[in-house]
């Protein structure tokens, strides 16, 4: 009786042992090779659509486990879309969970560089994430959104900040402008709010003017300087005469010369016919363009050009017969450049 009893237990902590092993490989022993990759589930996958989604990363060491962890979690029905990180040292079961209840890896958005229409910013929002450049459009010409966030059709854009932004892939496109909405808010604290009541503007003012300015000079040293030009120019009921608006107005940034024929389009962008500043941004200004627009410098300056040097940087003037002086001397330089 001794001996078949040891027998007995012999066999069953084999089996104990065999068992547990199965369940080890097929739920916690690593199943990813190679380096970290994403994998990416869209709205509506299926447990089929995963494995092979898995599959093509070239990653999943033995699929056929993966399929049955899958099944022992009950993961059919139950797929989340999302980012998922899958590393090396993953089992199944950590891998099948992450996707059952959307424990996504969050990725980064930058808004940076030259983003003059909503086109443009719907083709960067929509390039990291699930949502498409059209519906993301559709999000950004939704003039009853805007509105509900204080906005105009043509202020809208000016919601969105440069920066770098840390989101989901799944995010919808309306979250994504909720999300905006609120770092907007938090950008603009009572600090900048003070500033820009102090010289006479809304944050949606001082977001189109540092528009203007940052589309002028890429010499950040000159923005609250020609701001303070602008700046002068609207209180005196100068017109702003600013060419990067005519180039936005004609939908043509590659124009190197405005001349007479540009400055006749009929447009509410057109700073040469109208008065005050432009209906809404001409871009998205960069932080460092708010701030100096913010800060700009208290001086009697309403007019400026480009200096003769070709560095990029700008003479300034308090009068009409200076600013000549200024403009014939930058003139003469481009001259001699084409001898």
């Amino acid at each position: 009786m001794k001996r078949l009893f040891y027998i007995t237990a012999t066999i069953l902590v084999i089996a104990a042992a065999t068992v547990a092993w199965y369940g080890y490989s097929i739920l916690f022993k690593n199943n990813i090779k190679g380096e970290t990759s994403y994998l990416y589930i869209r709205s509506g996958a299926t447990v089929e659509s995963l494995l092979s989604s898995a599959d093509s990363l070239g990653t999943v060491i033995n699929l056929n486990n993966l399929k049955k962890a899958a099944k022992f979690e009950k993961l059919d029905g139950n797929v989340k879309p999302g980012r998922y990180r899958i590393k090396q040292g993953m089992g199944n079961r950590e891998i099948v969970r992450m996707v059952k209840y959307g424990w996504q890896t969050p990725l980064n958005i930058t808004l940076a560089g030259n983003i003059r229409t909503k086109e443009k910013l719907a083709g960067i929002l929509s390039r990291k994430i699930e949502a498409d450049s059209v519906s993301m459009l559709a999000m950004l010409k939704n003039d009853s959104l805007a509105k509900s966030m204080g906005f105009t059709p043509e202020t809208f854009i000016g919601m969105f900040i440069q920066n770098t932004y840390e989101v989901f892939w799944t995010v919808k496109p309306v979250e994504l402008a909720e999300r905006f909405k609120k770092e907007h808010d938090s950008f603009w604290n009572e600090e900048r709010r003070a500033k820009a009541q102090a010289a006479g503007f809304t944050p949606q003012q001082i977001t189109t003017l540092a528009s203007v300015v940052s589309e002028e000079t890429n010499i950040k040293a000159e923005y609250p300087v020609i701001a303070g030009v602008y700046i002068n120019r609207i209180k005196a009921g100068i017109p702003l005469q600013a060419d990067p608006t005519i180039k936005f107005a004609l939908n043509d940034p590659s124009i190197k010369r405005i001349l007479y024929k540009h400055l006749q389009i009929n447009s509410p962008y057109n700073t040469y016919k109208l008065k005050g500043l432009p209906p809404g941004p001409i871009t998205i200004p960069p932080v460092a363009a708010i701030d100096g627009v913010l800060s700009y410098e208290k001086h009697s300056y309403y007019y400026f050009c480009a200096k003769p040097s070709l560095d990029g940087s700008h003479a300034f003037a308090s009068s009409l017969e200076e600013h000549g002086k200024n403009a014939r001397a930058y003139q003469r330089a481009i001259s001699k450049l084409k001898m």
